[in-house]
């Protein structure tokens, strides 16, 4: 076998891609069936029993191009007499164009009615154009003109109509593979036409099916008997394929699949520049778009439409784009091209791109994210490595450009995807409330939240992509907070697992979840959540006014995201209030299974080495973890790897005084007046406070405990961060060496 590196065939533009597959589909279909093709260095890799002369030989003498006719478009030609493009291939005697004879035969045997209806049309616009200006003027303005014009019309759109199911009905074999690209009929047998070949083979006033017999002509002498190839036919071909330096670009209009010469303003020195084009691209590109076959679809529930569905293509979407604005989303939708590393014969590589098919139309089910993560999950199973992104905007008109979007990696063998499953349909009604004249802040809150989950799709083992997820889901809620955008719901329990996704061993991680887990000691688990979104008993947004037109103002919602200490002595000080509500004199919040705060994490953070605005910001994401799942199967973060350290002695005696234990028995009972010392600032008065309930419980310190100058504040918001009994203990005992408290574990 041979392998010859297609340094002509590159993922982008979307010309040079789909040549590579037409490429891989003619050798594959008329010389070699055992044929492969994979992507490497950025160009395609053709595995073929043919050497290189082989393959050049091949392509130039016995190549047999595909019947392409689109007889429903008024510029294929069919509807004028001799036309330049289909003429010379319909008159031709060569064997290797007999498909196309056949096909444009095909197209004819069933245009006759719809040809005359043209002609009819045409005969009546023909009498506009004799006569004086006046005259002309006057029977356009006649209403019988206009009436026998209205009734031609008519009667060709009628025709045309019914053209298109007849073509599908009719046609076979190569035909209908080039009409299932083409287009596809919905359930009341309305055309849907696929982005990637304009409007059923048409692209503004740009026919690709005659200026595809053009380029034919170009490129083979039709009227030989043998169909031999034009002198510059084999330069041409090795440019195409090969890469090597093009001997000379002929004037032609190339379409949407090569926007760098398409021509137009700035294209050139002068104010506009002309198209150019090797005339092999242009073939080669329809015989592998040829390969993007469209179906009809319907949901299994037998209540939904049929609809068109076509491989990899859905609408666009801003999302993973760098440069794109949610301004930019609409057009005809975009397309993901696979890139595949591993050779795939033509057969499987059909098979991929109609596992690919995703529906068109108003009842998608698929958003850009749903697609990322499935073609992510597909692609790994198929070996598929990345996915050239494509979309298809609007230019001048009606005229469209395929203009590349980047690429979405496919990473291999990871799980951690089916974390983003419970997201998919909030992010829905999310999206909706993003696209009601929503105000930009909401806008720009949805876009970066879509932009870090396509990040994560194609890097899921990069934890601080994960983290980049929950920063935005935080910042989202804070969105719903100022009122707008809360009608799609707080975000819905995540998975535990999202806590070993995100987990990049920082301080700031391990305490951000030991913060959001944290709960009262008994009954249903009450959480910190609340303190941070207005929620009912079904942890759903609680509203008040006319049809739930405002959030619900709630004294426990104290988490304003200002400042991450200013949220965290916000929550202590707002559980001792109703502590005391209930009656209650002791701490009731203590950590959730496995999630102690480490005494390290706590000296880092009391010593200003941890960030804990960050670290509040992720535990606003992190509290949407489900508490019963986390009951049942906890997903603890990676324990710090550094050696053990010690807080300050101060902070321990005031650690000590709010507990939600007894120590050894004895109950401290809990002073809110410590932490209002704290929050004034008044470090010195909160640790005589604390000493004395120490002392009162049989706690002494045998030494003068410095206070110095700390941040009272830093010192209340570390109390936020729930330590576990063990920790309690090793306190007590480096507090008060004499104690008999134990550090075991109870």
């Amino acid at each position: 076998m041979n392998i010859h590196q297609l340094r002509g065939c590159t993922p982008e533009p979307l010309a040079f891609y789909l040549k590579a597959l037409g490429a891989l589909r003619l050798v594959s279909e008329q010389v070699d069936s055992q044929a492969r093709g994979f992507w490497k260095d950025e160009c395609f890799h053709l595995v073929t029993r043919l050497d290189a002369d082989g393959l050049m030989n091949f392509f130039l003498h016995d190549y047999q191009p595909s019947p392409i006719v689109a007889p429903w478009n008024k510029g294929s030609g069919f509807y004028q007499t001799k036309d330049p493009g289909i003429y010379p291939v319909e008159t031709s005697s060569s064997e290797r164009f007999a498909p196309l004879r056949d096909g444009i035969q095909a197209a004819r045997r069933l245009i006759d009615e719809i040809a005359k209806a043209d002609a009819e049309v045409r005969k009546i616009k023909d009498e506009t154009k004799t006569g004086t200006s006046s005259e002309r003027a006057r029977l356009r303005s006649d209403p019988e003109y206009k009436q026998r014009l209205a009734k031609a019309e008519r009667r060709f759109k009628d025709a045309k109509q019914l053209l298109i199911p007849r073509c599908r009905k009719n046609w076979r074999g190569r035909e209908r593979e080039w009409f299932d690209a083409a287009l596809v009929l919905d359930g009341d047998l309305t055309p849907v036409f696929p982005a990637l070949l304009g409007t059923g083979g048409n692209d503004g006033r740009l026919d690709f099916t005659n200026n595809y017999y053009q380029r034919l002509a170009d490129l083979f002498v039709l009227d030989s008997p043998e169909g031999k190839p034009q002198p510059s036919t084999r330069g041409w071909l090795l440019s195409a394929l090969w890469g090597t330096p093009l001997p000379g670009a002929i004037s032609g209009v190339v379409g949407q699949f090569m926007p760098g010469s398409a021509g137009g303003a700035n294209t050139s020195n002068g104010p506009t520049g002309s198209a150019h084009l090797n005339p092999v691209d242009f073939v080669f590109t329809l015989e592998g778009a040829i390969n993007f076959r469209s179906a009809a679809t319907k949901r299994l529930d037998g209540r939904s439409r049929v609809q068109a569905s076509v491989p990899f293509a859905f609408p666009s979407n801003a999302a993973g784009y760098t440069t794109a604005a949610v301004s930019d989303e609409g057009g005809r939708g975009e397309q993901w091209m696979p890139l595949w590393d591993q050779p795939l014969t033509y057969q499987e590589l059909l098979h991929f791109l109609k596992e690919g098919r995703a529906r068109l139309g108003s009842e998608q089910v698929q958003e850009s994210l749903d697609f990322a993560q499935c073609i992510a999950r597909l692609g790994t199973a198929r070996g598929i490595v990345a996915f050239q992104r494509f979309g298809y905007v609007e230019r001048n008109g009606q005229s469209n450009l395929a203009v590349p979007m980047g690429r979405f990696f496919v990473h291999q063998g990871q799980s951690s995807l089916d974390n983003l499953d419970a997201l998919a349909p909030w992010i829905l009604r999310l999206r909706r409330q993003a696209r009601t004249r929503a105000p930009t802040r909401l806008i720009a809150a949805e876009k970066l939240l879509v932009d870090a989950i396509f990040d994560v799709s194609q890097h899921p083992e990069e934890p601080l992509r994960w983290q980049q997820i929950l920063l935005s889901l935080a910042n989202i809620e804070s969105v719903f907070v100022s009122g707008t955008g809360f009608a799609a719901g707080p975000v819905p329990p995540l998975n535990p697992k999202w806590v070993q996704a995100a987990d990049d061993g920082s301080p700031e991680f391990r305490l951000a979840v030991a913060f959001a887990l944290q709960r009262i000691r008994q009954g249903k688990p009450d959480g910190v959540r609340r303190h941070w979104l207005p929620l009912n008993r079904q942890q759903r947004f609680e509203t008040t006014g006319d049809r739930g037109s405002a959030l619900a103002r709630r004294p426990d919602v104290v988490m304003f995201g200002r400042d991450g200490i200013g949220d965290a002595l916000a929550v202590v000080e707002r559980r001792l209030v109703e502590a005391s509500q209930s009656g209650q004199r002791q701490w009731m919040l203590e950590a959730a299974r496995r999630t102690d705060a480490s005494l390290s994490d706590l000296t880092a953070l009391l010593s200003g080495e941890v960030d804990i605005t960050h670290t509040m910001n992720l535990a606003k994401a992190l509290m949407a973890i489900d508490p019963y799942e986390w009951q049942r199967q906890p997903a603890p973060p990676s324990p710090p790897s550094f050696e053990q350290r010690w807080p300050d002695d101060s902070w321990v005696a005031i650690r000590l005084a709010l507990l939600p234990w007894p120590l050894d028995h004895v109950q401290i009972p809990t002073d809110p007046a410590i932490v209002r010392r704290l929050s004034a600032g008044d470090t010195a008065s909160a640790v005589r406070l604390a000493l004395q309930r120490l002392r009162a419980a049989g706690l002494r310190c045998p030494f003068s405990i410095p206070v110095g100058n700390p941040d009272g504040r830093l010192w209340g918001a570390a109390l936020a961060f729930p330590i576990s009994l063990r920790s309690a203990r090793q306190l007590a005992r480096r507090f008060d060496p004499a104690s008999t408290i134990t550090e075991m574990m109870p």
